[in-house]
């Protein structure tokens, strides 16, 4: 009995030493299963109002151009201002050749007593209505011609500006060069070309944000007056020019300008920059998704703007989403992953 006894009691702790052995084995295996899994860090990301900006470089230009020059070859008398004068709209600016007024004016002097002559004798019944008609209509042609003559003699600017160009110096015969040129610089213009996709996004009276390179601390404001109603095919872009305010003369034509157009908020999700990753060869964007089975889903993305250091997702990843933001390198389409803080 004792011996029966004794052999059941070694039995037992034979089994038991066997099963402690296969259930370490297990948990063992388990452990090394986990360690060998990709390690991740993930967050969970959410929709957002994102301020739809989009960003132009541009060039500054004047507001208007005019080119003075004489309606036919002549000779230049004076030249009044210089390159940077200010001159006001109908300012007197250049002076030509006065050769011939004199004797226009002569000739016009000559035509008026003519007609007032036969039109005081046609009062008193001498002379015919003819003579007087005929008078009057030569005495209407001086005019125009002293006149135009004067118009191209003494040479004014049509608008108010600044001297931008000169062509020419005193004593010079006049070209195919215009003489001088005068820009309106209050306000100033710069030029944009926007995507046909934002066409309907812009409206006349739309503010603007312009920073110029030579005042980097300082923003200029500017509003739309002016967007052309046509598409350039090859660039799928229209044109919109701003206008800024310039009253203290601080922005130049020819300065480099950025500006800023704001369309509006949009609710998209935004992720970390880390969560997206680059397809190689493709350009393609993915951001990988964690499953509620601890595996990721690798899915591709279309990015919208960025933001510090988070991108706005047009589509791709669902609102409360948790996002891959580091250890991708492992990482592939369904693969399972030990998170990690």
């Amino acid at each position: 009995m004792k011996k029966e006894t004794l052999s059941a009691i070694f039995i037992a702790i034979i089994c038991g030493y066997v099963m402690s052995g296969c259930s370490k084995s297990e948990s063992n295996t388990t452990a090394a299963t986990e360690e060998q899994l990709p390690k991740v860090q993930i967050q969970n990301v959410h929709r957002q109002a994102v301020d739809q900006i989009a960003e132009y470089t541009a060039t500054v230009e004047a507001f208007k151009t005019n080119n003075i020059s004489s309606s036919s070859p002549n000779r230049i008398k004076q030249i009044l201002v210089d390159v940077g004068s200010k001159v006001g709209k109908g300012q007197k600016v250049v002076v030509l050749d006065d050769v011939n007024i004199e004797q226009l004016r002569v000739r016009l002097e000559n035509a008026e007593r003519e007609y007032n002559r036969a039109l005081k004798l046609l009062e008193i019944g001498g002379g015919t209505q003819q003579t007087v008609d005929q008078l009057k209509t030569e005495l209407e042609a001086s005019k125009r011609q002293y006149r135009n003559l004067v118009e191209n003699t003494i040479l004014v600017s049509p608008i108010a500006g600044v001297v931008t160009a000169r062509n020419y110096d005193p004593g010079d015969m006049t070209g195919s060069l215009p003489i001088l040129t005068v820009e309106q610089v209050n306000p100033v213009k710069v030029i944009v070309n926007i995507s046909e996709a934002d066409f309907l996004k812009v409206h006349n009276g739309m503010k603007a944000g312009i920073k110029l390179d030579v005042y980097p601390d300082q923003e200029f404001t500017g509003t739309v007056h002016l967007i052309h109603p046509s598409i350039d095919p090859s660039t799928r872009t229209f044109t919109v020019e701003i206008t800024i305010d310039n009253k203290e003369n601080k922005v130049l034509p020819g300065m480099f300008a950025r500006v800023t157009l704001n369309f509006g908020t949009n609710e998209n999700v935004v992720v970390p920059d880390r969560a997206v990753v680059k397809q190689t060869g493709s350009g393609n964007k993915y951001v990988y998704v964690l499953n509620a089975d601890s595996t990721v889903s690798y899915n591709r993305v279309e990015l919208g703007r960025r933001i510090d250091n988070t991108y706005e997702l047009l589509s791709g990843v669902e609102d409360g989403s948790n996002v891959v933001i580091s250890g991708q390198t492992r990482l592939a389409d369904g693969t399972k992953v030990t998170v990690i803080k």
